[in-house]
């Protein structure tokens, strides 16, 4: 309860040094930009002290490898399947943008990682693998896995995302996630 109430502190003192700031406008600084001519006001200053002592919540967050999975294991709702129709054949599965959210929610510190590029000795495709880490609070786990593209095929983008994404859902289903999908018609 104590970082709730520390947020609305640094809140509170948001609006009131925005609102009590002089009729200029607020001005930051870019990267390369011209430094702001702003100087730190004493309202700017309570800000900075209440963010320190701000308590983050963690409780939670982590949790153990075993409830990661299960929840990972879980059929996917049908809403978030998309079909695939290549050579006369329609393949159900999941955009990574859709994993990578189911990932953040149930497990916030996974990680993932392009571990190879390789292209075929014939220039005609290139391989990604990639491996998805999870962290647990017990333990952690990763699986890699790799995908595929045809680099004439640009209908969908680059070859290298699509087959980045590819390999990212196969280790992922390595995981669980959407695995569900490979043997549903068994």
């Amino acid at each position: 309860m104590a970082g709730v109430t520390g947020v609305r502190v640094f809140v509170n003192l948001l609006c009131r040094s925005t609102s009590e700031a002089s009729s200029k406008p607020l001005q930051f600084r870019c990267f390369g930009g011209k430094p702001s001519p702003m100087r730190p006001s004493a309202a700017a200053k309570a800000v900075a002290n209440a963010l320190e002592d701000v308590e983050v919540p963690t409780e939670g967050i982590s949790r153990p490898l075993s409830e990661i999975l299960r929840e990972l294991g879980k059929k996917v709702p049908d809403s978030f399947v998309k079909l695939w129709v290549e050579d006369g054949q329609t393949i159900k599965y999941v955009p990574w943008h859709i994993i990578n959210r189911i990932l953040n929610l149930h497990a916030p510190e996974w990680s993932g990682e392009i571990r190879n590029i390789v292209y075929s000795a014939d220039g005609k495709a290139v391989t990604v693998i990639y491996r998805v880490t999870l962290h647990g609070t017990d333990a952690e786990i990763y699986r890699e896995s790799s995908g595929t593209a045809s680099l004439d095929d640009t209908n969908y983008g680059d070859p290298v995302q699509k087959a980045e994404a590819m390999a990212f859902r196969r280790a992922c289903a390595r995981l669980g996630l959407g695995l569900h999908l490979y043997h549903e018609d068994l």
